[in-house]
């Protein structure tokens, strides 16, 4: 997949550039949407070194990330953005697909 359906903010690339720039050559970082959390289903954020063939591949100004093809659906639309505040940095995923997401901001349901 290569047509992109999930954007990454610019802050968002920024930070994810410095963190990958520390894991050495060749990672990425992956989000994928899993079972669980108090919500129903949970983000899921890895370094990660391997693309398979189906995964939708993000770039920006340096920054690559992976979404697993099962996972794509449940962020179709869906922005990510990094986020310092009063209670902390944060990478926070903007999905409008959500109904309901827990106060941390990891958990949604649809």
């Amino acid at each position: 997949m290569t047509e992109s359906s999930v954007t990454i903010s610019e802050r968002a690339a920024r930070r994810i550039g410095e963190i990958l720039k520390g894991e050495g050559q060749g990672a990425m970082l992956r989000i994928s949407v899993e079972g669980g959390g108090c919500s129903g289903f949970q983000y899921k954020f890895d370094v990660d070194r391997t693309k398979t063939d189906d995964d939708l591949v993000i770039a920006r100004e340096g920054a690559v990330v992976l979404v697993d093809s099962a996972s794509v659906p449940f962020l179709e639309g869906s922005e990510v953005d990094f986020v310092d505040d009063l209670i902390g940095a944060s990478f926070r995923v903007n999905n409008p697909n959500a109904t309901a997401s827990c106060g941390c901001g990891t958990s949604f349901s649809i």
